[in-house]
């Protein structure tokens, strides 16, 4: 029953990748609080890569089911069928299960996760990024998400692009789907949809978060130690009642609060750290 584009209202706390960084996640909870005492929007990827990802799915899905008003699940590219039998999620249910139907579970429930959301009528959160088929932030609303992230079109240009701050228009994406977009595209996306900021994650950030195009975007990271080997920090994006924004930093778990887990199942993974 949730819209393409939900819509929230403030104060609220923007997550973005988690990548199966789930003792991570526990100690991003520690820092910005717990449902339901702080209001959560995920811009997704919760899965591949870190070593926990069923425990990182299972968690948020929970804190959903409780908490429906509270916390917000949108869609990343590494929520698909593909991707994941990749970059590790269907390999962890396999060893954990013996049998793709856990998987397969997850995974059909991933074609209903929301798309975007406005906080307020006035910040755009997105997974990656924007899209030359898309101008308006109602034609995200009536586009058909209920399948797997397609390889291109508008759907799987909110999922895959990425800010160019060096140069503008559309330009093709490296990472062989999407687009990277410039500083104009931005600025006429907002003065046509009338919102102020892009928030966005999909992109590594070494200091945990980036703002580029004069405060026009932001990219959020919030897996700390990216593939337990990186060194970056992480953040999330904290929107006060009054709209205005504040970063808030935090490191991996210690090691003390993490369990060594069982099986990497992204130890065959290629690299990709665009």
């Amino acid at each position: 029953s949730a819209p393409n584009v939900c819509t929230i209202h403030t104060p609220v706390t923007v997550v973005g990748d988690i990548h199966g960084q789930f003792y991570d996640l526990l100690e991003m909870f520690k820092i910005s609080g717990t449902c339901p005492d702080t209001n959560y929007l995920f811009l997704g990827d919760y899965v591949d890569r870190g070593y926990y990802s069923v425990q990182t799915m299972s968690l948020l899905i929970c804190l959903k089911l409780r908490w429906p008003d509270r916390i917000t699940l949108l869609r990343g590219n590494h929520e698909s069928r593909q991707t994941t039998q990749v970059y590790g999620f269907y390999s962890e249910c396999m060893h954990k299960y013996g049998t793709p139907t856990v998987w397969q579970a997850f995974v059909d429930l991933f074609d209903f996760l929301s798309i975007a959301a406005v906080i307020d009528n006035s910040i755009l959160c997105i997974h990656g990024g924007l899209s030359p088929s898309i101008q308006s932030i109602n034609q995200i609303k009536v586009l058909n998400r209920f399948k797997d992230v397609p390889i291109n079109g508008p759907l799987a240009d909110l999922m895959w692009s990425d800010p160019d701050p060096d140069h503008d228009g559309f330009q093709d994406s490296k990472r062989g789907a999407g687009y990277t977009f410039g500083g104009d595209v931005v600025q006429q996306f907002l003065k046509t949809n009338n919102v102020t900021h892009i928030a966005r994650a999909h992109q590594l950030c070494t200091d945990g978060y980036q703002i580029v195009f004069n405060d026009a975007l932001s990219t959020i990271w919030s897996a700390p130690n990216y593939c337990y080997r990186c060194g970056n920090v992480a953040a999330v994006m904290e929107v006060a009642e009054d709209v205005k924004r504040r970063y808030n930093t935090f490191t991996a778990a210690p090691d003390t609060d993490r369990e060594k887990p069982e099986f990497a199942s992204n130890k065959d993974a290629p690299d990709y750290f665009l």
